[in-house]
């Protein structure tokens, strides 16, 4: 296995051993970049970002489809192994990378849609004769720390929208699961990027401090926990780069008295038990339940959980797969356990195998539990009573987090009041919050990072602005 930097192969340093989640077995090899070779490769991006400014926006777009053209001709070989790595069903890794073929294309239309402004000085007393246009031009290099949960598509998200608005990029793989994207960065090579253009720095979380503290970085776009938005910003403050971060959630679902409870409860186990095994940002986290119906949606969510098949996600008919690590599984087992021990119950599931966590639905659960008021990553939804909806946004919007949330109601009046007061950046109305468009602004405030990242809202964070006035031009 080789790391490519600036179009060259650099030789294997200190390889760490990437394993199926579900198994053990060893898949394959990343090599961990040295601390000269990460500044190798910041110095390269410093040419890739030249030769990429200097690109005509057609050929930016060449380039993207050229790179989605590949990624779909090898689209189940890529599926394959992204579910072999991290774990999610081969149905949802057919999925993800379909996303990414997308993703690319969407950005290559995108490369020739960077517009500027013609603003009238003839608003300002004395500048009647001058003329002021805007145009838009790349930032320069841009860090991309990638997450281990739907690595292949939030890289495209990241990777080309950089290299569409004309910067150079710096790919940090997650190191549980890089196997793919570095299969992928082969793949941009072949396609045509000019040398530094496009590198993967390979390493764990020193790599990425290394990024948000390096001079040669102009922005650093992270998708991770809140701890880690944290850290990195306090590095990048040092330099004043510029940050978009879409960091950590703990999405609330409310389920009103009218709600189609049958639908309801198929949209947390899609939105949270099965897709991602749990392990997504967007994903139901905490269901509050008019109490007039909580019984009967219990009723319906166990019924449909418990038919979830829980299997290698190699194979077809796997709903849930085994999570990033067995490690992480514990973490969510200690969690489930704790709000146990205070008073849950549960309802199905909370047993582990490994690194395989069973969907788990807890009751009984006050709103104070940990499960509830922080991030469980992990296939576990808790179920609270709630007197009325009013009650549930307020609950709601009592937590630092701010990503999306999803009220149920067949009362359109209810479903857009309740959505105005929520304070999060998605509401979905009758749909599960694990939905993300790659053509809709993704994030949200609070501690989420206030970023936004979607086809016609990422590069305006990846272009800068800059004006031009023409003096006497209206003479």
């Amino acid at each position: 296995m080789t790391m490519l930097s600036e179009g060259a192969a650099i030789d294997d340093v200190s390889p760490l051993e990437i394993t199926n989640p579900a198994n053990g077995a060893v898949l394959g090899e990343m090599p961990v970049a040295t601390p000269e070779q990460r500044q190798a490769a910041v110095d390269g991006a410093q040419h890739g970002r030249r030769a990429m400014a200097a690109m005509a926006p057609h050929e930016r777009a060449g380039l993207l489809l050229r790179i989605a053209q590949a990624v779909e001709e090898r689209g189940e070989e890529l599926s394959t192994l992204l579910a072999a790595e991290n774990g999610k069903p081969i149905r949802q890794t057919r999925e993800e990378v379909k996303a990414a073929v997308r993703i690319f294309r969407g950005f290559a239309a995108e490369a020739t849609r960077v517009f500027g402004r013609q603003i009238p000085l003839g608003a300002v007393p004395g500048l009647e004769r001058h003329l002021a246009v805007t145009v838009r031009g790349p930032v320069g290099v841009v860090a991309a720390v990638v997450p281990f949960n739907y690595p292949v598509e939030l890289y495209a998200h990241k990777a080309a929208a950089a290299l569409a608005g004309g910067n150079a990029v710096l790919v940090k793989p997650p190191e549980k699961c890089p196997l793919a994207l570095l299969e992928i960065a082969r793949i941009v090579e072949e396609a045509g990027a000019p040398p530094g253009a496009h590198q993967v720095v390979t390493g764990g979380a020193d790599a990425a401090r290394f990024l948000a503290s390096s001079p040669g970085i102009q922005l650093v776009s992270l998708t991770g926990s809140t701890d880690a938005g944290r850290a990195l910003a306090a590095l990048a403050a040092d330099t004043l780069k510029k940050l978009h971060l879409e960091l950590g959630g703990n999405d609330a679902m409310i389920v009103c008295a009218d709600a189609d409870l049958e639908k309801a409860a198929e949209a947390v186990v899609l939105g949270r038990l099965a897709r991602g095994n749990g392990q997504i940002c967007c994903a139901v986290k905490r269901v509050y339940v008019d109490r007039r119906v909580h019984d009967d949606f219990a009723d319906a969510l166990r019924a449909r959980a418990t038919g979830l098949v829980v299997a290698d996600q190699l194979d077809e008919g796997t709903d849930v797969g085994p999570l990033i690590t067995r490690d992480a599984a514990v973490t969510v087992e200690l969690a489930v356990s704790q709000a146990l021990n205070r008073g849950a119950r549960r309802l199905v599931g909370g047993d582990r195998d490994g690194a395989f966590f069973h969907p788990t639905v807890l009751v009984d659960v006050t709103p104070d539990e940990e499960s509830v008021a922080e991030e469980v990553f992990g296939p576990v939804v808790p179920l609270l009573r709630v007197e009325d909806p009013e009650s549930a946004v307020e609950l709601t919007n009592d937590s630092p987090y701010g990503l999306q949330a999803a009220v149920f109601t067949r009362d359109v009046q209810r479903a857009f009041s309740l959505a105005s007061r929520l304070e999060v950046g998605s509401v979905v109305i009758n749909g599960s919050t694990a939905l993300r468009a790659e053509n809709l602004p993704f994030g949200g405030g609070k501690m989420t990072g206030g970023a936004r990242e979607g086809l016609h809202d990422t590069l305006l964070d990846m272009t800068e602005q800059k004006n031009i006035i023409v003096m006497d031009a209206l003479s």
